[in-house]
């Protein structure tokens, strides 16, 4: 399990647990004896073959455009990539469950690429002519350069992934970060900083358009505002956990990454309800540090009893309910795709979770009024034990990708053509969103 730093499951037969604590219950009919282990581990050298590494410093050292993009597997590299950025003078995009690679305040970072990604992230994956993955095997190749293209180096500690999603000059086997210790000293410093100066004042421009979405103001609520809010509230080195959907796509946006701060979802497609799960094992963990879940009212729904377990193990998380009404993600999938939603917005009553929370002891807030979010999320970050604050939001504000492309804008309007049932109300968010950008 640890070398595969995957879940482990250990079993005892039951003629074990039966047997006498000094009494072997197995039959001896092999020429074996029962295993003798030592609860040693030692993890196998990460670093990456010398000539794999020049190789790699060849291919980067030529590259005029060059651009980072870092997951999950390079988490424990953050110096490293740093470092290595600064002398490739490249962006930096970070896969969603590499988010808290390096902070995302730093002049090199650019954010994601994909549908929750950013519009500096999708431009630059247009624009580089070398890409360097470290960490990664990005699955979602419509978003990565078109083969061919780029020069690729890859940093990759699992051989059958690497060159697994592109065509790679260089697929170099190792560990991220002690590949990247010994590969940075071979790095020539590019004195020419302008391409990461494009993308430093793309990312400015970002910035201010996703503030502009995090307006106290709007009511119905901003899903965008609960986020950035938690964002303001929290700790240096608080640990998000996040449900699939459209949650994600605000967490991915609107939850900064600085200090110690950590993030983490499914890394797989659409799987619901981890949030509130991934909450009560990193508390667990690290019970000295504030674990926020931010979940949907339909993943939420799905294993809401396990905040009964965090009650009565004395885990104190804070959840906060991103309560749309609705499947959030399979409602803009159906639209994307050029259907009119179906099946997807619940009936009323609209659920009040902030009472279970109170039925189990804990902190419950149920807010519906956008003036009452601040308190409230600050109420049960300081309250001493686990907390729900239930957040009616908007229903109907699409999680748009950072670079909407033609195809997508032609399916969403082919939706609205074959009736979509509330194209009035998407069409009036979709508004005051540009009025808020426009306002700057």
């Amino acid at each position: 399990a640890l070398a595969r730093r995957g879940v482990a499951h250990l079993s005892f037969p039951n003629d074990v647990q039966v047997a006498d604590a000094d009494e072997d219950p197995y039959q001896h009919v092999a020429p074996a004896r029962p295993p003798k282990t030592a609860p040693i581990y030692l993890p196998p050298p990460g670093r990456a073959r010398t000539e794999d590494l020049e190789a790699a410093a060849a291919v980067l050292n030529a590259g005029e455009k060059v651009a980072i993009l870092a997951g999950a597997g390079a988490l424990h590299a953050r110096d490293e990539v740093l470092a290595t950025a600064d002398r490739l003078g490249a962006p930096v995009i970070k896969t969603l469950s590499g988010k808290a690679v390096i902070p995302d305040d730093s002049e090199y970072a650019v954010g994601g690429i994909g549908l929750l990604g950013t519009r500096p992230g999708e431009n630059l994956v247009e624009d580089c002519d070398t890409l360097f993955m470290i960490g990664t095997n990005f699955p979602y190749t419509q978003h990565l350069p078109e083969p061919g293209k780029v020069k690729v180096v890859q940093i990759e500690a699992d051989p059958t992934r690497a060159g697994l999603r592109m065509p790679t000059e260089v697929p170099v086997i190792g560990d991220a970060k002690e590949s990247l210790q010994a590969l940075i000293p071979l790095l020539t410093r590019k004195s020419d900083r302008g391409h990461l100066e494009k993308y430093q004042k793309d990312m400015a421009k970002w910035r201010s358009e996703m503030e502009d979405l995090e307006n106290p103001k709007r009511s119905p609520i901003a899903p965008q505002y609960p986020m950035a809010v938690i964002d303001d509230l929290a700790a240096d080195d608080a640990i998000l956990t996040c449900d699939s959907g459209t949650i994600a796509t605000w967490a991915a946006r609107h939850w900064t990454i600085r200090g110690m701060r950590k993030f983490y979802l499914s890394g797989n497609l659409a799987t619901m309800a981890p949030g509130l799960p991934y909450s009560l094992g990193i508390q667990h963990a690290f019970p000295g540090r504030q674990v926020i879940a931010y979940v949907g009212d339909g993943g939420f729904a799905m294993l809401m009893a396990e905040f009964l377990t965090a009650a009565r193990a004395g885990l104190p998380v804070k959840v906060v309910i991103n309560n749309n009404g609705s499947l959030g993600q399979i409602l803009w999938e159906q639209m994307v795709l050029g259907y009119p939603e179906f099946g997807v917005r619940f009936p009323q009553p609209v659920a009040d979770f902030a009472a279970w929370a109170t039925a189990c002891g804990g902190y419950g807030a149920k807010v519906d009024n956008p003036k009452k979010v601040e308190s409230a999320i600050k109420e049960a970050l300081a309250f001493d034990g686990p907390a729900i604050v239930d957040i009616d939001v908007d229903p109907n504000e699409p999680p748009l990708p950072g670079k909407v492309a033609y195809d997508q804008a032609k399916k969403f309007t082919q939706a609205f053509l074959k009736g979509q049932p509330h194209k009035v109300a998407i069409a009036t968010t979709l508004f005051k969103d540009k009025i808020e950008q426009l306002k700057r």
